[in-house]
Protein backbone atom coordinates (compact mmCIF):
# COMPACT_ATOMS: atom_id res chain seq x y z
CA UNK A 1 0.00 0.00 0.00
CA UNK A 2 3.14 2.21 1.02
CA UNK A 3 3.91 1.58 -2.32
CA UNK A 4 0.72 3.12 -3.64
CA UNK A 5 0.65 6.49 -2.08
CA UNK A 6 4.84 6.93 -2.47
CA UNK A 7 4.17 6.17 -6.77
CA UNK A 8 1.15 8.47 -6.77
CA UNK A 9 2.85 11.48 -4.84
CA UNK A 10 5.71 11.01 -6.70
CA UNK A 11 3.80 11.49 -10.06
CA UNK A 12 2.54 14.48 -8.64
CA UNK A 13 5.70 15.71 -7.50
CA UNK A 14 7.35 15.17 -10.54
CA UNK A 15 4.96 17.61 -12.48
CA UNK A 16 5.78 20.25 -10.49
CA UNK A 17 9.41 19.86 -10.86
CA UNK A 18 8.74 19.63 -14.61
CA UNK A 19 8.01 23.84 -14.54
CA UNK A 20 11.98 24.57 -14.17
CA UNK A 21 13.79 25.51 -16.81
CA UNK A 22 16.00 22.87 -17.10
CA UNK A 23 14.99 18.99 -17.74
CA UNK A 24 18.27 17.71 -16.49
CA UNK A 25 17.06 16.87 -12.80
CA UNK A 26 13.95 15.04 -14.25
CA UNK A 27 15.26 12.18 -15.01
CA UNK A 28 17.64 11.07 -12.10
CA UNK A 29 14.83 12.26 -9.62
CA UNK A 30 12.59 9.56 -11.64
CA UNK A 31 15.15 7.19 -10.69
CA UNK A 32 15.23 8.49 -6.99
CA UNK A 33 11.61 7.72 -6.98
CA UNK A 34 11.69 4.31 -8.55
CA UNK A 35 14.47 3.65 -6.04
CA UNK A 36 12.84 4.78 -3.03
CA UNK A 37 10.08 2.89 -3.65
CA UNK A 38 12.08 -0.56 -4.71
CA UNK A 39 13.50 -0.71 -1.67
CA UNK A 40 9.99 0.51 0.64
CA UNK A 41 8.20 -2.25 -1.21
CA UNK A 42 11.02 -5.00 -0.36
CA UNK A 43 10.11 -4.21 3.67
CA UNK A 44 6.67 -5.76 3.23
CA UNK A 45 8.28 -8.94 2.49
CA UNK A 46 6.24 -11.74 5.16
CA UNK A 47 4.26 -8.98 6.42
CA UNK A 48 0.60 -9.37 4.77
CA UNK A 49 -1.55 -6.16 5.79
CA UNK A 50 -5.09 -5.54 4.30
CA UNK A 51 -6.13 -2.32 3.21
CA UNK A 52 -9.89 -0.40 2.56
CA UNK A 53 -11.87 -3.08 4.09
CA UNK A 54 -10.04 -6.02 2.42
CA UNK A 55 -10.09 -4.53 -0.66
CA UNK A 56 -5.86 -4.54 -1.32
CA UNK A 57 -4.27 -6.93 0.34
CA UNK A 58 0.22 -6.95 0.24
CA UNK A 59 1.51 -9.84 0.07
CA UNK A 60 4.49 -11.72 -0.92
CA UNK A 61 2.85 -12.45 -4.28
CA UNK A 62 1.90 -8.36 -4.66
CA UNK A 63 5.47 -7.55 -3.26
CA UNK A 64 7.69 -9.68 -5.79
CA UNK A 65 5.70 -8.80 -8.74
CA UNK A 66 5.85 -5.21 -7.66
CA UNK A 67 9.30 -5.78 -7.22
CA UNK A 68 9.60 -6.72 -10.63
CA UNK A 69 7.68 -4.33 -12.46
CA UNK A 70 9.71 -1.49 -10.11
CA UNK A 71 12.65 -2.56 -11.40
CA UNK A 72 11.65 -2.75 -15.14
CA UNK A 73 10.76 0.81 -15.13
CA UNK A 74 14.03 1.62 -13.72
CA UNK A 75 15.70 -0.02 -15.98
CA UNK A 76 14.19 1.93 -18.80
CA UNK A 77 14.57 5.13 -17.77
CA UNK A 78 18.17 5.21 -18.84
CA UNK A 79 17.07 5.07 -22.48
CA UNK A 80 14.65 7.98 -22.80
CA UNK A 81 17.84 10.18 -22.69
CA UNK A 82 16.75 11.50 -26.29
CA UNK A 83 13.78 12.89 -24.41
CA UNK A 84 15.85 14.84 -22.19
CA UNK A 85 18.07 16.06 -24.98
CA UNK A 86 14.87 17.01 -26.43
CA UNK A 87 13.47 20.94 -25.52
CA UNK A 88 10.60 19.97 -27.21
CA UNK A 89 9.21 17.09 -25.29
CA UNK A 90 6.86 17.14 -22.11
CA UNK A 91 9.34 14.81 -20.18
CA UNK A 92 7.88 15.63 -16.83
CA UNK A 93 4.58 14.25 -18.08
CA UNK A 94 5.91 10.86 -20.03
CA UNK A 95 7.77 10.56 -16.13
CA UNK A 96 4.56 11.32 -14.19
CA UNK A 97 2.20 9.07 -16.85
CA UNK A 98 4.55 6.49 -15.88
CA UNK A 99 4.33 6.60 -12.56
CA UNK A 100 0.79 6.82 -12.52
CA UNK A 101 0.70 3.52 -14.71
CA UNK A 102 2.62 1.86 -12.44
CA UNK A 103 0.42 2.65 -9.79
CA UNK A 104 -2.16 0.55 -11.80
CA UNK A 105 0.32 -2.44 -11.95
CA UNK A 106 0.41 -2.68 -8.51
CA UNK A 107 -2.84 -2.50 -7.80
CA UNK A 108 -3.40 -5.16 -10.47
CA UNK A 109 -1.29 -7.27 -8.13
CA UNK A 110 -2.59 -5.97 -4.93
CA UNK A 111 -6.27 -6.50 -5.06
CA UNK A 112 -8.98 -9.01 -3.29
CA UNK A 113 -11.71 -6.58 -4.90
CA UNK A 114 -12.93 -7.09 -8.78
CA UNK A 115 -13.21 -3.60 -8.82
CA UNK A 116 -10.12 -2.56 -7.56
CA UNK A 117 -8.98 -5.34 -10.20
CA UNK A 118 -11.27 -3.23 -12.49
CA UNK A 119 -9.83 0.45 -11.24
CA UNK A 120 -6.24 -0.93 -11.38
CA UNK A 121 -6.65 -2.04 -15.11
CA UNK A 122 -8.14 1.36 -15.90
CA UNK A 123 -5.25 3.49 -14.23
CA UNK A 124 -2.97 1.66 -15.85
CA UNK A 125 -5.07 1.59 -19.20
CA UNK A 126 -5.84 5.61 -19.48
CA UNK A 127 -1.75 6.34 -18.88
CA UNK A 128 -0.41 4.29 -21.63
CA UNK A 129 -3.26 5.79 -24.41
CA UNK A 130 -1.88 8.94 -23.58
CA UNK A 131 1.71 7.81 -24.01
CA UNK A 132 1.30 5.71 -27.54
CA UNK A 133 0.27 8.80 -29.03
CA UNK A 134 2.88 11.01 -27.23
CA UNK A 135 4.45 11.80 -30.44
CA UNK A 136 2.27 14.19 -31.68
CA UNK A 137 4.01 14.54 -34.78
CA UNK A 138 3.88 11.12 -36.09
CA UNK A 139 0.64 9.61 -38.05
CA UNK A 140 1.73 6.51 -36.57
CA UNK A 141 1.77 7.40 -33.13
CA UNK A 142 -1.59 8.88 -33.68
CA UNK A 143 -3.22 5.97 -35.00
CA UNK A 144 -1.69 3.70 -32.68
CA UNK A 145 -3.12 5.74 -29.58
CA UNK A 146 -6.77 5.88 -31.08
CA UNK A 147 -6.63 2.21 -31.54
CA UNK A 148 -5.27 1.60 -28.62
CA UNK A 149 -8.20 3.15 -26.79
CA UNK A 150 -11.11 2.35 -29.34
CA UNK A 151 -9.86 -1.13 -28.55
CA UNK A 152 -9.29 -1.11 -25.16
CA UNK A 153 -12.62 0.90 -24.05
CA UNK A 154 -14.22 -1.91 -26.07
CA UNK A 155 -12.69 -4.49 -24.19
CA UNK A 156 -13.07 -2.96 -21.03
CA UNK A 157 -17.04 -3.12 -21.76
CA UNK A 158 -16.59 -7.06 -21.73
CA UNK A 159 -14.56 -7.25 -18.78
CA UNK A 160 -16.84 -4.58 -17.16
CA UNK A 161 -20.12 -6.22 -17.44
CA UNK A 162 -18.47 -9.40 -16.49
CA UNK A 163 -17.92 -8.29 -13.27
CA UNK A 164 -21.85 -7.17 -12.90
CA UNK A 165 -22.61 -11.18 -14.10
CA UNK A 166 -20.30 -12.08 -11.53
CA UNK A 167 -21.74 -10.07 -9.11
CA UNK A 168 -25.18 -10.99 -9.80
CA UNK A 169 -24.48 -14.71 -9.55
CA UNK A 170 -22.64 -14.45 -6.23
CA UNK A 171 -23.90 -10.90 -4.37
CA UNK A 172 -20.47 -10.18 -4.00
CA UNK A 173 -17.21 -8.34 -5.34
CA UNK A 174 -14.44 -9.64 -3.09
CA UNK A 175 -12.66 -12.55 -5.06
CA UNK A 176 -12.12 -15.38 -2.05
CA UNK A 177 -15.97 -14.81 -1.18
CA UNK A 178 -16.90 -15.56 -4.86
CA UNK A 179 -14.63 -18.45 -4.35
CA UNK A 180 -16.34 -19.31 -1.50
CA UNK A 181 -19.73 -19.52 -3.05
CA UNK A 182 -18.66 -21.61 -6.09
CA UNK A 183 -17.14 -24.05 -3.53
CA UNK A 184 -20.48 -24.04 -1.84
CA UNK A 185 -21.90 -25.05 -5.23
CA UNK A 186 -19.72 -27.53 -5.93
CA UNK A 187 -18.25 -25.76 -9.09
CA UNK A 188 -21.88 -25.91 -10.64
CA UNK A 189 -22.89 -22.47 -11.05
CA UNK A 190 -25.63 -20.82 -13.32
CA UNK A 191 -25.93 -19.95 -16.79
CA UNK A 192 -24.85 -16.01 -15.26
CA UNK A 193 -21.96 -16.47 -13.90
CA UNK A 194 -20.02 -18.81 -16.41
CA UNK A 195 -21.26 -16.27 -19.07
CA UNK A 196 -19.63 -13.73 -16.35
CA UNK A 197 -16.41 -15.62 -16.33
CA UNK A 198 -16.56 -15.78 -20.26
CA UNK A 199 -16.38 -12.09 -20.55
CA UNK A 200 -13.94 -11.57 -17.89
CA UNK A 201 -11.69 -14.14 -19.28
CA UNK A 202 -11.75 -11.80 -22.54
CA UNK A 203 -11.09 -8.45 -21.63
CA UNK A 204 -8.15 -9.45 -19.93
CA UNK A 205 -6.98 -11.49 -22.34
CA UNK A 206 -7.17 -8.24 -24.62
CA UNK A 207 -5.12 -6.13 -21.57
CA UNK A 208 -2.11 -9.34 -21.85
CA UNK A 209 -2.22 -9.56 -25.90
CA UNK A 210 -3.55 -13.07 -25.94
CA UNK A 211 -4.99 -14.91 -29.19
CA UNK A 212 -7.70 -13.98 -30.72
CA UNK A 213 -7.72 -10.33 -28.49
CA UNK A 214 -3.73 -9.80 -30.24
CA UNK A 215 -4.52 -8.04 -32.98
CA UNK A 216 -4.67 -4.12 -32.25
CA UNK A 217 -1.30 -5.29 -30.52
CA UNK A 218 0.86 -5.26 -33.79
CA UNK A 219 0.23 -1.86 -34.81
CA UNK A 220 -0.12 -0.09 -31.87
CA UNK A 221 3.45 -1.46 -30.65
CA UNK A 222 4.82 -0.12 -33.99
CA UNK A 223 3.40 3.36 -33.87
CA UNK A 224 4.17 3.90 -30.07
CA UNK A 225 7.22 5.13 -29.79
CA UNK A 226 10.13 2.71 -29.29
CA UNK A 227 10.28 3.69 -25.11
CA UNK A 228 6.85 3.48 -24.36
CA UNK A 229 6.63 0.31 -26.20
CA UNK A 230 8.68 -1.44 -23.92
CA UNK A 231 6.99 -0.14 -20.84
CA UNK A 232 3.92 -1.54 -22.58
CA UNK A 233 5.63 -4.95 -23.67
CA UNK A 234 6.87 -5.66 -20.11
CA UNK A 235 5.09 -3.97 -17.33
CA UNK A 236 1.66 -3.73 -18.73
CA UNK A 237 2.25 -7.82 -19.83
CA UNK A 238 3.43 -8.54 -16.06
CA UNK A 239 0.83 -6.92 -14.46
CA UNK A 240 -1.84 -8.45 -16.33
CA UNK A 241 -0.77 -12.06 -16.36
CA UNK A 242 -0.04 -11.85 -12.58
CA UNK A 243 -3.32 -10.17 -11.94
CA UNK A 244 -5.08 -12.92 -14.36
CA UNK A 245 -3.07 -15.87 -12.02
CA UNK A 246 -4.52 -14.08 -8.72
CA UNK A 247 -8.19 -13.86 -10.29
CA UNK A 248 -8.44 -17.72 -10.89
CA UNK A 249 -6.57 -19.02 -8.15
CA UNK A 250 -8.72 -16.76 -5.42
CA UNK A 251 -12.25 -16.95 -7.42
CA UNK A 252 -12.42 -19.58 -10.05
CA UNK A 253 -10.12 -21.90 -8.58
CA UNK A 254 -13.84 -24.65 -8.12
CA UNK A 255 -14.81 -23.36 -11.10
CA UNK A 256 -11.67 -24.59 -13.40
CA UNK A 257 -13.45 -27.45 -15.33
CA UNK A 258 -15.58 -24.64 -16.71
CA UNK A 259 -12.71 -22.17 -17.92
CA UNK A 260 -10.12 -24.63 -18.74
CA UNK A 261 -11.25 -25.44 -22.27
CA UNK A 262 -11.59 -22.14 -23.02
CA UNK A 263 -8.29 -21.12 -21.96
CA UNK A 264 -6.18 -23.69 -23.29
CA UNK A 265 -8.11 -22.59 -26.44
CA UNK A 266 -6.85 -19.24 -26.00
CA UNK A 267 -3.31 -20.64 -25.00
CA UNK A 268 -2.79 -22.51 -28.02
CA UNK A 269 -4.01 -19.96 -30.27
CA UNK A 270 -1.79 -17.58 -28.73
CA UNK A 271 1.38 -19.71 -29.35
CA UNK A 272 1.06 -20.28 -32.83
CA UNK A 273 -0.20 -16.90 -33.79
CA UNK A 274 2.62 -15.06 -32.17
CA UNK A 275 5.43 -17.11 -33.41
CA UNK A 276 4.13 -17.51 -36.81
CA UNK A 277 3.20 -14.02 -37.37
CA UNK A 278 6.78 -13.40 -36.48
CA UNK A 279 8.47 -15.40 -38.57
CA UNK A 280 7.01 -13.11 -41.40
CA UNK A 281 8.08 -9.68 -40.10
CA UNK A 282 10.71 -7.68 -42.03
CA UNK A 283 10.55 -4.61 -38.80
CA UNK A 284 12.33 -6.13 -36.35
CA UNK A 285 9.68 -3.50 -33.60
CA UNK A 286 6.76 -5.76 -35.49
CA UNK A 287 8.72 -9.00 -34.65
CA UNK A 288 9.10 -7.91 -31.15
CA UNK A 289 5.52 -7.18 -30.90
CA UNK A 290 4.70 -11.08 -31.96
CA UNK A 291 7.07 -12.15 -29.81
CA UNK A 292 5.13 -10.41 -27.12
CA UNK A 293 2.14 -12.43 -28.07
CA UNK A 294 3.97 -15.43 -28.50
CA UNK A 295 5.50 -14.85 -24.75
CA UNK A 296 1.73 -14.40 -23.02
CA UNK A 297 0.94 -17.76 -24.38
CA UNK A 298 3.82 -19.34 -22.64
CA UNK A 299 2.58 -17.43 -19.36
CA UNK A 300 -0.46 -18.77 -20.12
CA UNK A 301 0.51 -22.35 -20.19
CA UNK A 302 1.69 -21.78 -16.33
CA UNK A 303 -1.70 -20.48 -15.77
CA UNK A 304 -3.68 -23.38 -17.09
CA UNK A 305 -1.51 -26.00 -15.66
CA UNK A 306 -3.18 -24.22 -12.10
CA UNK A 307 -0.75 -26.41 -9.94
CA UNK A 308 2.04 -24.77 -6.70
CA UNK A 309 4.36 -24.55 -9.03
CA UNK A 310 2.28 -21.58 -11.61
CA UNK A 311 3.79 -18.41 -9.78
CA UNK A 312 6.53 -18.96 -9.04
CA UNK A 313 6.96 -19.93 -12.75
CA UNK A 314 5.13 -16.99 -13.77
CA UNK A 315 7.30 -14.83 -11.59
CA UNK A 316 10.45 -16.20 -13.09
CA UNK A 317 9.17 -15.66 -16.56
CA UNK A 318 8.28 -12.16 -15.88
CA UNK A 319 11.66 -11.41 -14.85
CA UNK A 320 13.62 -13.18 -17.46
CA UNK A 321 11.01 -11.72 -19.87
CA UNK A 322 11.12 -8.03 -19.23
CA UNK A 323 14.83 -8.18 -18.71
CA UNK A 324 15.44 -9.21 -21.98
CA UNK A 325 12.53 -6.97 -23.61
CA UNK A 326 13.93 -3.70 -22.13
CA UNK A 327 17.79 -4.96 -23.54
CA UNK A 328 16.15 -5.38 -26.61
CA UNK A 329 14.13 -2.49 -27.00
CA UNK A 330 16.76 -0.21 -25.81
CA UNK A 331 18.84 -0.96 -28.12
CA UNK A 332 16.24 -0.87 -30.98
CA UNK A 333 15.56 2.74 -29.71
CA UNK A 334 19.37 3.90 -29.88
CA UNK A 335 19.91 2.51 -33.07
CA UNK A 336 16.66 3.03 -35.00
CA UNK A 337 17.43 6.92 -33.95
CA UNK A 338 20.50 7.44 -35.34
CA UNK A 339 20.24 4.54 -38.19
CA UNK A 340 17.08 5.97 -39.51
CA UNK A 341 14.96 2.95 -39.54
CA UNK A 342 13.86 -0.50 -37.81
CA UNK A 343 14.25 -3.02 -40.31
CA UNK A 344 16.85 -5.97 -40.07
CA UNK A 345 19.11 -4.37 -42.04
CA UNK A 346 19.43 -1.24 -39.93
CA UNK A 347 21.51 -3.18 -37.41
CA UNK A 348 24.23 -4.71 -40.58
CA UNK A 349 27.34 -4.48 -39.09
CA UNK A 350 26.82 -3.18 -35.75
CA UNK A 351 28.87 -6.45 -34.24
CA UNK A 352 31.82 -4.18 -35.55
CA UNK A 353 30.76 -0.72 -35.04
CA UNK A 354 29.28 -1.44 -31.90
CA UNK A 355 30.50 -4.17 -29.59
CA UNK A 356 28.35 -4.01 -26.68
CA UNK A 357 25.10 -2.90 -28.24
CA UNK A 358 25.67 -6.01 -30.66
CA UNK A 359 26.98 -8.11 -27.60
CA UNK A 360 23.59 -6.93 -25.88
CA UNK A 361 21.36 -7.14 -28.23
CA UNK A 362 22.63 -11.12 -28.72
CA UNK A 363 22.10 -12.02 -25.03
CA UNK A 364 18.44 -10.65 -25.12
CA UNK A 365 17.71 -12.47 -28.26
CA UNK A 366 18.74 -15.56 -26.95
CA UNK A 367 17.04 -15.20 -23.76
CA UNK A 368 14.05 -14.40 -25.95
CA UNK A 369 14.90 -17.54 -27.65
CA UNK A 370 15.19 -19.88 -24.74
CA UNK A 371 18.83 -20.81 -25.34
CA UNK A 372 20.89 -22.60 -22.36
CA UNK A 373 22.71 -20.30 -19.78
CA UNK A 374 20.27 -16.97 -19.87
CA UNK A 375 17.31 -16.13 -18.02
CA UNK A 376 15.09 -17.06 -20.45
CA UNK A 377 16.12 -20.68 -20.49
CA UNK A 378 14.99 -21.65 -17.39
CA UNK A 379 11.90 -19.41 -17.81
CA UNK A 380 10.63 -22.04 -20.46
CA UNK A 381 12.05 -24.90 -18.05
CA UNK A 382 9.77 -23.72 -15.10
CA UNK A 383 6.63 -23.11 -17.45
CA UNK A 384 7.29 -26.43 -18.92
CA UNK A 385 8.10 -28.15 -15.58
CA UNK A 386 4.83 -26.72 -13.85
CA UNK A 387 2.76 -27.92 -17.15
CA UNK A 388 4.31 -31.32 -17.05
CA UNK A 389 2.51 -31.83 -13.45
CA UNK A 390 -0.19 -33.06 -15.44
CA UNK A 391 1.07 -36.28 -18.13
CA UNK A 392 -1.91 -35.56 -19.91
CA UNK A 393 -0.80 -32.28 -20.99
CA UNK A 394 2.43 -33.63 -22.39
CA UNK A 395 1.20 -32.69 -25.92
CA UNK A 396 1.01 -28.55 -24.92
CA UNK A 397 4.58 -29.29 -23.53
CA UNK A 398 5.57 -31.07 -27.29
CA UNK A 399 3.37 -27.49 -29.29
CA UNK A 400 5.61 -25.06 -27.35
CA UNK A 401 9.07 -26.86 -27.97
CA UNK A 402 8.46 -26.88 -31.62
CA UNK A 403 7.02 -23.31 -31.72
CA UNK A 404 9.89 -22.07 -29.32
CA UNK A 405 12.03 -24.24 -32.33
CA UNK A 406 10.26 -21.77 -34.57
CA UNK A 407 11.19 -18.62 -32.32
CA UNK A 408 14.87 -19.25 -33.45
CA UNK A 409 14.52 -18.66 -36.50
CA UNK A 410 13.61 -14.82 -36.42
CA UNK A 411 15.46 -13.92 -33.31
CA UNK A 412 18.66 -14.94 -34.54
CA UNK A 413 17.77 -13.22 -37.92
CA UNK A 414 19.18 -9.93 -36.01
CA UNK A 415 22.13 -11.68 -35.05
CA UNK A 416 23.35 -13.01 -38.36
CA UNK A 417 22.38 -9.12 -39.41
CA UNK A 418 24.90 -8.05 -36.52
CA UNK A 419 27.33 -9.88 -36.88
CA UNK A 420 27.61 -11.16 -40.62
CA UNK A 421 26.20 -8.64 -42.59
CA UNK A 422 28.73 -5.53 -44.19
CA UNK A 423 27.94 -2.46 -42.16
CA UNK A 424 27.78 -0.49 -45.33
CA UNK A 425 27.47 3.33 -44.52
CA UNK A 426 26.31 2.77 -41.09
CA UNK A 427 28.06 4.55 -39.12
CA UNK A 428 28.96 4.11 -35.06
CA UNK A 429 26.09 4.17 -32.92
CA UNK A 430 26.39 7.19 -29.92
CA UNK A 431 25.50 5.34 -26.93
CA UNK A 432 25.66 7.47 -23.51
CA UNK A 433 27.34 6.02 -20.08
CA UNK A 434 24.19 5.92 -18.37
CA UNK A 435 22.36 3.48 -20.94
CA UNK A 436 25.85 1.19 -21.67
CA UNK A 437 25.96 1.12 -17.43
CA UNK A 438 22.49 -0.15 -17.98
CA UNK A 439 22.67 -2.37 -20.55
CA UNK A 440 25.92 -4.01 -19.23
CA UNK A 441 23.94 -4.87 -15.72
CA UNK A 442 20.70 -5.86 -17.85
CA UNK A 443 23.40 -8.37 -19.49
CA UNK A 444 25.02 -9.30 -16.61
CA UNK A 445 21.14 -10.15 -14.89
CA UNK A 446 20.12 -12.40 -18.11
CA UNK A 447 23.17 -14.33 -17.54
CA UNK A 448 23.45 -14.81 -13.62
CA UNK A 449 19.85 -15.71 -13.48
CA UNK A 450 20.73 -18.66 -16.53
CA UNK A 451 23.51 -19.50 -14.23
CA UNK A 452 21.62 -19.33 -10.73
CA UNK A 453 18.01 -19.19 -11.29
CA UNK A 454 17.20 -20.15 -7.41
CA UNK A 455 18.20 -16.53 -6.56
CA UNK A 456 14.22 -15.98 -7.60
CA UNK A 457 12.91 -19.27 -9.00
CA UNK A 458 12.27 -20.07 -4.89
CA UNK A 459 10.96 -16.79 -3.84
CA UNK A 460 7.00 -18.11 -4.29
CA UNK A 461 7.68 -21.47 -3.26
Amino acid sequence: MISIILLSAFGIINLFVGFMKSKKVLLPLALLFLIVVFGVNLFSWNDTQSYFNNMITIDNYSVAFTGIMTLTTLLLLPFSQRYVDNSDSNLAEYYSLLLFSLVGAVMMVSYENLLMLFVGIEILSIAMYVLAGSNKQSLRSNEASLKYFLMGSFFTGFMLFGIVLIYGATGTFNVTEIGAVQVAADGLMNTMFVLGLLLLVIGISFKISAAPFHFWTPDVYDGTPTFFTAFMSTVVKTAGVAAFYKLMVAAFAASYATWFPTLIAITVLTLVVGNIGAVVQTSLKRMLAYSSISHAGYLLMALVAFNEKSDASILFYSLAYSSASIAAFGVLKMVADQRGGEQYETFNGLGKTNPLLAFAMTVSMLSLAGIPLTAGFFGKFFIFTSVLQNPDMLWLVVLAVILAAVGIYYYFRVVIAMYMQPAGNYETVKVGSFASFTLIFITVLTILLGIAPALVSDLLL
